[in-house]
């Protein structure tokens, strides 16, 4: 079970089993909505529990869109295409060790001009292949 919240507590959330690997956009979008890039593992709605959920704001990113976070202290905490069967979750937002470790960069040709990616991770101008599960979106 992994657990997490946003910085005051108002918002909690589990999760069952073992997490996805997390991938780092890179977009203008997750960069504005996360303050940096937007690290977030991809989770089975079937295996995600939210309390405080009335204290989570959602802002229609696109038409596909809308992105989750904390209406009292301003976390970013969710990605979420309404219509599919899972939900991003950020990585910052989990309260211990999540047993994973960053696989690959999406949208670097979006990234911000002040840092560099000095891993050695795949870094990808857009999705990583047509299998991502986020593939399907134009946003």
């Amino acid at each position: 079970m992994h657990k997490g919240s946003c910085l005051c507590g108002a918002v909690t959330f589990e999760i069952e089993g073992d997490l996805r690997a997390p991938d780092a956009c890179h977009c203008s979008k997750c960069r504005k909505h996360s303050g940096h890039f937007f690290a977030s593992t991809d989770v089975p709605r079937r295996q995600i529990t939210i309390q405080g959920g009335e204290s989570v704001t959602w802002y229609q990113s696109s038409e596909k869109v809308r992105r989750g976070f904390c209406g009292v202290c301003g976390s970013s905490l969710f990605w979420d295409p309404p219509h599919h069967d899972w939900i991003a979750v950020a990585m910052g937002a989990f309260d211990g060790p999540t047993e994973t470790k960053l696989k690959m960069h999406i949208f670097v040709a979006d990234k911000g001009d002040y840092y560099d990616i000095t891993d050695d991770l795949p870094q990808n101008e857009q999705w990583a292949t047509v299998a991502h599960p986020r593939a399907a979106f134009n946003f």
